[in-house]
């Protein structure tokens, strides 16, 4: 049983234009968009950016918030980056903001449809599934992935999809839990699609 009434959905607005984007809202029934890009902007289909995005959705009757500065994948916290400049999702869950941002997700999801909103198409290669839905998960939400054609992914079967790419046995093996594979997926997805700074001495900078 879901800890909440409504399932966390999530997308991600890749090159979509404003009508398709809007479809797959009002496909799932979408009452409200959290928004958790760090930088909630786009150089490329500018109706996502910011102040159009929560414009436009108002103007059809869905909600806007934005979120990225708790739940993005480019935290401004210097503690959740390594030595070589890139983040590390496990450190990020462990800060207070991110727990506030995942407390107001699950409160919201209690009472209307959220989605959260990234960049990727892919839901595998972004931090809405690989740090913000594995949290919500843990905590006994249940979070569906919205597809570009529409359809919709839970994030279980999400998992097993990864798992499934990366050759990694989805029952574990004599050496290994299920649990104990599905980290070791996770882990080394994050490390090939985690934000990285181009200077790692920036992080350390005063």
């Amino acid at each position: 049983m879901s800890a909440t009434q409504y399932p966390v959905f999530t997308v991600g607005h890749s090159n979509h234009s404003w009508e398709e984007f809007v479809k797959l809202l009002l496909r799932q029934r979408i009452d409200e968009v959290a928004d958790v890009r760090s930088s909630p902007y786009s150089r490329y289909v500018t109706h996502f950016n910011h102040g159009e995005l929560q414009q436009a959705l108002e103007g059809i009757g869905i909600g806007y918030v934005f979120l990225g500065g708790e739940l993005g994948g480019r935290p401004a916290d210097r503690s959740c980056y390594d030595s070589d400049g890139q983040v590390q999702y496990e450190r990020v869950a462990e800060t207070d903001a991110f727990d506030d941002g995942i407390r107001q997700v699950i409160y919201r999801a209690d009472n209307c449809r959220i989605v959260l909103l990234c960049t990727e198409k892919e839901p595998l290669e972004c931090h809405r599934t690989l740090l913000v839905s594995r949290v919500l998960a843990e905590r006994d939400v249940d979070v569906e992935h919205i597809l570009t054609d529409g359809s919709v992914e839970s994030h279980d079967a999400a998992i097993e999809r990864l798992m499934h790419l990366l050759k990694l046995p989805p029952s574990g093996d004599m050496f290994r839990s299920r649990h104990d594979t599905i980290n070791e997926a996770l882990a080394i997805q994050e490390k090939r699609v985690s934000y990285a700074v181009d200077n790692a001495s920036t992080i350390h900078s005063g």
